[in-house]
């Protein structure tokens, strides 16, 4: 099993910047792709952002980009994503998730999952 732990969710005002971590204690044993998912409550739970095992493909949904980057440290086992130009509508639970097949990681699909870590944007 792989677990996941998230960090780093919190209040910001429009504008402000949040980064988020997420710890996978089995990383070391195979190069997991990573996720970042989100939550907004009374909607689905949206897909935000994938990393390869090497952190060398990332692709990320069309709300989010030029504004989050996702972003990988092998040797400190951690995943991150920065989240810059905070806006009302990012507000969510954010969930962290892993996999070990980049085929099902670049179709949005996780076989593990982080218990998540809130993120409120006030305007």
């Amino acid at each position: 099993q792989v677990q996941l732990v998230e960090s780093g969710g919190g209040s910001v005002q429009e504008g402000g910047s949040l980064r988020l971590a997420c710890d996978a204690s089995d990383y070391s044993r195979s190069r997991l792709c990573m996720g970042w998912f989100r939550r907004a409550p009374g909607k689905e739970r949206e897909g935000v952002a994938i990393i390869s095992g090497a952190g060398y493909t990332t692709n990320y949904t069309d709300s989010v980009k030029g504004r989050f980057t996702v972003s990988r440290d092998n040797v400190k086992k951690t995943v991150y994503l920065q989240m810059n130009s905070l806006k009302p509508e990012d507000t969510a639970m954010y969930y962290c998730a892993a996999d070990s097949s980049w085929s099902r990681c670049n179709e949005w699909k996780f076989g593990y999952w982080g218990r998540g870590t809130q993120v409120t944007v006030s305007s």
